[in-house]
């Protein structure tokens, strides 16, 4: 039977189409077997043994081996340049935290070998005179900013903050270049509170003498030193708390100038001290006990200084914690191992002892005591095997240590993976 010439057609050219696909399969098979082939050519016979045999236990590999590690992911695809390029800067990032870990960790371990409360004199310069009046060299200031040239003016005060009915007394001269002191004149001196913008005083501008007569706080009469005592409970502020200001209106050669102290002022009484200093030693040290009769419980701060019997530094011994009112004894310790590492010469002596009534967020912030100038007890002898040589030892140093050592772990550790 004779087919019909639309379906003749259309069956030619299914037949056509299944010989192009038959004859594209065909190539792709031959390109796929090529490539293979030259893979296998590619591969020398001792590069196929190495990848097939595992590596010797205690095989070193060769720089070439290294370098090629270095160069590829974990994945075993070489970085690129740029990708070879940021593992160096990764890895110089995290070699300086390691060095800087390891330095934080071992800095704590030297710092943590004493307690907070009882360290080595000579690591605190600054606290070993601490009654000592604060000095000060500044320009002659006029009103305007401006300053007076070739003169100096050297100032002192005796302290920044104050309780009660204590005492602040300040100096100025003039002097030029040299030196040497130049004639001065105050004007005007008046103490007054430092209130904050848009506040009102609440308490009135007070005069204050300063002089050169050798009166009324000043040392020596005509020397050039102008002196003046400030002391806010008995000069009009005894129910102020804050910044009491002297300003200073000055003139020297026809020319005005201006200068003014500030002095941190708090009315009130936190404690007074008590007679007598007690002593107590065990191998862990040797505590020093001041007694105080105290007004308002609270966190109470204090601070003494121990020298041995040369006058040599031995000790910025501490109390920091809270008390409750009454009859109280501050415990100031010398650490046993402070003691063995110093080697003092007996007695101790405790001196120049400092402290204040904290009070937090409010301003002032402390309450001061009267500072107990100069050698307050002088302990009995010992000997230096009588006391432990054992490093401090605390919760709070274990954690920082742990802490700290986990720094230095986590660093080494990413040291050692962008290693090459």
């Amino acid at each position: 039977m004779k087919q019909r010439p639309g379906l003749q057609r259309r069956q030619q050219g299914r037949a056509a189409w299944l010989g192009v696909a038959a004859l594209a399969a065909a190539l792709a098979g031959v390109a796929w077997w090529q490539g293979a082939l030259g893979d296998l050519q590619a591969a020398t016979p001792a590069r196929l043994l190495d990848a097939a045999a595992p590596a010797a236990p205690d095989a070193t590999p060769t720089p070439a081996a290294t370098a090629a590690s270095g160069s590829r992911t974990g994945l075993g695809v070489p970085l690129s340049p740029l990708g070879l390029a940021q593992r160096r800067e990764q890895l110089e990032l995290w070699q300086g935290r390691l060095e800087r870990a390891r330095d934080t960790l071992q800095g704590y371990q030297a710092g943590a070998v004493y307690p907070h409360s009882s360290r080595p004199l000579t690591e605190h310069p600054d606290q070993q005179r601490p009654f000592d009046p604060i000095t000060e060299e500044r320009a002659l200031r006029v009103p305007g900013g401006s300053s007076t040239q070739g003169v100096r003016l050297r100032t002192t005060q005796e302290r920044v903050f104050a309780s009660g009915m204590e005492s602040n007394r300040i100096t100025l001269t003039l002097t030029d270049e040299q030196g040497r002191p130049l004639p001065l004149r105050v004007q005007r001196a008046v103490q007054k509170e430092v209130t904050p913008p848009g506040a009102t005083a609440r308490t009135a501008e007070v005069a204050l003498a300063v002089n050169d007569t050798g009166t009324q706080g000043d040392l020596v009469a005509g020397d050039g030193t102008w002196s003046a005592l400030m002391q806010p409970g008995a000069q009009g502020f005894a129910n102020f708390a804050g910044t009491v200001r002297l300003e200073l209106n000055l003139e020297y050669a026809g020319q005005p100038g201006f200068l003014y102290f500030d002095l941190v002022y708090s009315p009130e009484q936190a404690a007074t001290w008590l007679p007598g200093v007690r002593e107590a030693a065990t191998p862990a040290g040797l505590d020093f006990f001041v007694k105080a009769q105290v007004q308002q419980a609270g966190r109470y701060v204090l601070s003494g200084r121990v020298v041995d019997a040369r006058g040599a530094p031995v000790a910025l011994v501490q109390f920091n914690g809270e008390v409750g009112t009454g009859a109280v004894e501050f415990q100031l310790p010398v650490f046993g191992k402070l003691i063995r590492d110093v080697k003092p010469e007996f007695p101790l002596v405790l001196r120049d002892v400092e402290g204040f009534l904290l009070k937090p967020d409010t301003f002032p912030d402390r309450v001061m005591l009267a500072r107990r100038i100069g050698e307050q007890h002088r302990s009995r002898s010992y000997t230096l095997a009588s006391f432990s040589d054992a490093e401090w030892q605390s919760e709070e140093r274990t954690r920082y240590l742990t802490e700290l050592g986990k720094d230095v772990a986590e660093a080494e550790q990413k040291v050692r993976q962008l290693q090459p």
